[in-house]
């Protein structure tokens, strides 16, 4: 079977850094057209297909029969590839159409159809069909079917066509020149704005201006925000007053603008009142006293019992406080206290129009606010912005029946043939530009409720969303939809029609609802997916915030896809014990069984020639203790292998793809993956051999080695390095039908992820072998205590054992010795000057460590630059096995900064490069 591009090599680095980059793009890119959970690059979804369909190299050796015509030809390839994955290129005709031809060339013209069976947000369906490929999108979740339906299905069925809303079509010249999807975008633009002002005319006097006080310049302001404080009635009954939740009462931190509220006290009413205050200031403490729901009266100072505020809220005795309001400003940012009008207006009831009050799901992991009473989705909302929401979502289907009018004038085919049978014409154009609407309100409702607060960093509104939960918010920020700032509707509506325009509107796209258990009929297709891993994200129970408000706007668009209250949950194939009452093994044993039945049907699918390929992010390490030995494996990847193997696939690839953003909230200060590792699959041969456990841990003591340098030359995190050592590992373990143990019982795959474990463990060894003597010692020390204290005949038994002494470190700084005692110094401890010869690579590690925590890369360079040898790369490699034994022994800030100098190593080589440059008399180190 001729080998693919994947199986071979890829250009890893730059493949990466664009994955990476792609994550702070904004404008434009389709991650922004609706929020999803963990999605995927399309820098690395492309790349990944691309090379999935393209021949490597050595598989024609009539065209490349030396090492060197073939390392040239792969250059060639590398090339199109590092052109394609740039964002910038996403849509350049010459980049695709290159890529393209080299998929033709691969495949005799006949490329396969792509399907994703887990499609989610989307990202690799829309990048097979970037690459001209039939894409497949099958998901279980409405809302996921929906943001493909959005991305792939319905942009190319009016791709050319252009606008016909009245204002556009005034303007139309008859040369035309609409491209892709730019005339649906133009009537998303159009028939929102026509919706926002509709809203605003049923329900602007929700929304008035504020009072601006003439030291502030005078007359009114636009609000932007409005910054409440839930309160419950202070516990103590000599005191009784409203006390205010909130965690803090700084409203701008941002210099020159700087801004605080002050609660003040009345005695004869026993109400708090707010006053804003401008500059710095003594800002009065926060009641929040720590994390959960622990509070303190700002009036008389009782500190509420345990559980006393999660009783409160449940008994629905938990109210809010207007302590603030943001306006717009002429030279930014207006801070005010709040007024009698903006208390009054806001006060408004419920809305007359059905809302969602569905029951949010008990889901302890994820949903966190229903601990504390906001258990219906309608109680995630004020009562102001359910009005808006409801309103706004009444206005879509006027809207798509306006837009549907206009197609017909102007001469669209009006067949009355719906968008979810397929139809082409006006009422399916109309409905088109429904499903966009309903995304703007989607994108309104992650902005528009009360799990939402204000940074005072950056002077904005942080979304619903911040991480992969609801969580409870004590003090909220609530955002005015028809303002200019943030949160408002105009960006809501700019976020989707940007994404509109640039998505590829080419090849045919097919999106279900489809059980990925179940078989959907396709044969000799690709494969590609990224599934879900194990139990990190519940999909399901965080998607209905978004389902209940899609579902009043497009039951009517799409009645099959929104028939249920809810997303469904029974068949999501996710290992959360909530749903099997509290029981660990029956969800495990349903995800196994779930991804078994999965990976059987992918078998089915696939074409022989073409590999599957599979991302998986799991970091879940489960120790087992046998004959007083502690083994490591995983059981979400257990599972997830296991599920593969099963089936009848072998690994013939792995690599380790940067898929997430280093500062998002459940990265930052920990050291979470940072990588998917993306693994590559074929069909096992039926006359696979079978091997013995002895054979297995020779080959992994080939191969895996080597596999783990070229890991570590790429300059992999440490917190991904031993994830990806599975893959290489695997690889060994699945292509024999069976491993058999010493006892003739077939080996586990649990068995085989301990032993690469154990493989990893001992590589690491040898790196220890090759430090020099103090260096040693120190790992030793660190091993066994950190930096804590240990008696003076431990440590000096250990340092006579690796041929140095306790009094030799000691007089080189790296070490405490007093009265007995012995302890490492701490990095901040050490010496900070560096001394280009010195040859103790933990000195080194410590100081470089401790210059990427306090001053960044650049002061890593400046230690780097003069370096002689390779001590400097040593130090590197050093940081990975100290951050592999914090992370044993569970030192997640010790890990973290290890994990951080190996991450930015590449930035620290670069400018030290530079600074040697500009001092040529220094001996380079590389």
């Amino acid at each position: 079977m001729s080998k693919k591009l994947i199986e071979v090599t890829l250009p890893l680095e730059v493949i990466n850094a664009e994955a990476a980059r792609e994550k702070s793009i904004r404008h434009g890119h389709p991650s922004t057209l609706h929020l999803w959970w963990a999605r995927r690059p399309l820098a690395a979804a492309r790349a990944v297909i691309w090379s999935s369909l393209v021949d490597d190299p050595s598989a024609h050796p009539e065209l490349y029969p030396t090492e060197e015509t073939q390392n040239a030809e792969r250059q060639r390839l590398f090339t199109i590839l590092e052109k394609l994955v740039k964002w910038e290129n996403s849509n350049d005709p010459e980049v695709l159409d290159a890529a393209k031809a080299e998929i033709l060339r691969s495949t005799n013209n006949n490329p396969p159809a792509l399907l994703d069976p887990f499609a989610g947000g989307g990202a690799i369906p829309l990048e097979a069909q970037r690459l001209g490929l039939e894409a497949h999108a099958h998901d279980l979740n409405p809302v996921a079917v929906m943001i493909n339906k959005a991305m792939i299905e319905i942009p190319p069925r009016f791709a050319g066509q252009p606008p016909v809303n009245p204002d556009s079509r005034a303007k139309l010249d008859a040369a035309g020149g609409w491209q892709g999807a730019q005339g649906l975008a133009a009537d998303v633009q159009y028939y929102g704005e026509w919706m926002k002002r509709e809203a605003f005319r049923r329900i602007g006097h929700l929304y008035p201006k504020v009072k601006v006080p003439h030291e502030l310049g005078g007359g009114e302001a636009t609000v932007i925000a409005w910054i409440w404080a839930r309160t419950v009635k202070c516990p103590n009954p000599a005191c009784g007053c409203e006390m205010p939740l909130a965690s803090t009462f700084v409203l701008s931190k941002k210099k020159g603008n700087e801004a605080f509220v002050e609660p003040q006290f009345d005695y004869a009413t026993k109400k708090i009142t707010y006053t804003v205050h401008k500059g710095k200031g003594k800002v009065p403490e926060a009641p929040k006293t720590a994390r959960g729901a622990k509070f303190k009266c700002i009036m008389c100072g009782e500190v509420t019992p345990e559980n006393y505020v999660k009783q409160e809220s449940m008994q629905g005795r938990m109210g809010s406080a207007l302590m603030a309001v943001v306006a717009e400003g002429r030279n930014g940012r207006l801070y005010l206290s709040p007024d009698e009008t903006q208390w009054l207006v806001a006060d408004c009831p419920k809305p007359n129009a059905e809302y969602p009050d569905q029951s949010l799901p008990y889901d302890p992991r994820n949903i966190w606010c229903v601990n504390y009473g906001l258990d219906t989705y309608d109680k995630l909302f004020t009562n102001r912005q359910l009005t808006a929401l409801t309103t706004f979502s009444a206005l879509v289907a006027e809207s798509q029946a306006k837009a549907e009018a206009d197609a017909v004038a102007a001469g669209v085919t009006n067949d009355h043939i719906a968008l979810s049978a397929g139809g082409f014409g006006a009422r399916a154009y109309g409905e088109a530009v429904g499903v966009y609407l309903s995304f703007v309100i989607s994108k309104l409702a992650d902005r528009g409720s009360s799990i939402c607060s204000w940074d005072s960093s950056r002077e904005g509104l942080r979304n619903t969303f911040g991480r992969q939960a609801i969580p409870m918010v004590w003090d909220y920020a609530e955002a005015n939809p028809f303002s200019n700032s943030s949160g408002c509707f105009d960006n809501m509506l700019d976020w989707v029609t940007k994404c509109i325009v640039e998505f590829p509107a080419q090849s045919f796209g097919e999106v279900s609802q489809f059980d990925a258990q179940s078989d959907c009929g396709l044969r000799n297709i690709m494969v590609s997916s990224d599934p879900p891993y194990y139990d990190n994200i519940g999909y399901a129970d965080l998607s209905d915030f978004f389902y209940v408000w899609m579902r009043q706007s497009l039951k009517e668009t799409y009645p099959k896809l929104f028939r249920t209250m809810l997303v469904p949950k029974a068949e999501e194939l996710v290992a959360t014990p909530y749903r099997f009452e509290g029981s660990t093994e029956k969800a495990r044993d349903f995800f196994e069984d779930g991804m078994l039945h999965t990976c059987q049907q992918i078998y089915q699918y696939a074409r022989e020639d073409v590999p599957v390929t599979i991302y998986y992010a799991y970091k879940q390490s489960d120790t087992d203790e046998r004959e007083a030995e502690k083994q490591t494996a995983s059981t979400g990847w257990e599972t997830m292998l296991s599920a593969i193997i099963k089936a009848g696939f072998a690994i013939t690839g792995t690599w380790p793809m940067r898929t997430e953003m280093a500062n998002r909230s459940i990265a930052s200060g920990t050291n979470a993956l940072a990588s998917s590792i993306v693994l590559v699959c074929r069909k096992r041969p039926a006359d696979a051999p079978q091997a013995t456990r002895r054979s297995l841990i020779a080959e992994l003591k080939r191969e895996l080695r080597p596999a783990l340098k070229k890991l570590q030359e790429s300059n992999i995190a440490p917190v991904d390095l031993a994830q990806s050592a599975i893959g290489p590992g695997m690889g060994v373990y699945s292509r024999y039908a069976r491993v058999l143990e010493a006892d003739g019982t077939p080996m586990t795959v649990r068995s085989a992820l301990q032993i690469i474990n154990q493989e990893l463990d001992v590589y690491f060894n040898e790196q220890d072998g090759e430090l020099d003597a103090n260096s040693r010692f120190c790992v030793d020390l660190y091993t066994q205590n950190a930096f804590n204290n240990i008696r003076f005949g431990d440590a000096d038994t250990l340092a006579r054992a690796k041929n140095t002494s306790v009094a030799a470190l000691a007089a080189k700084g790296v070490l405490s010795a007093e009265k007995g005692i012995v302890r490492l110094l701490t990095r901040e401890e050490l010496p900070q000057k560096t001394d280009p010869r010195e040859e103790m690579i933990w000195l080194l590690c410590q100081q470089l460590t401790h210059a990427m925590e306090t001053d960044g890369v650049e002061a890593c360079a400046q230690i780097v630059a003069p370096i002689l040898g390779s001590n400097a790369e040593r130090a590197k490699d050093l940081a990975y096995r100290l951050y592999t034994l914090a992370e044993r022994k569970g030192w997640a800030q010790e890990g973290y900064a290890y994990n951080a100098l190996v991450v930015a190593w590449r930035e620290i080589q670069s400018r030290a490069a530079e600074l040697q440059q500009a001092t040529p008399e220094q001996t380079s180190f590389f």
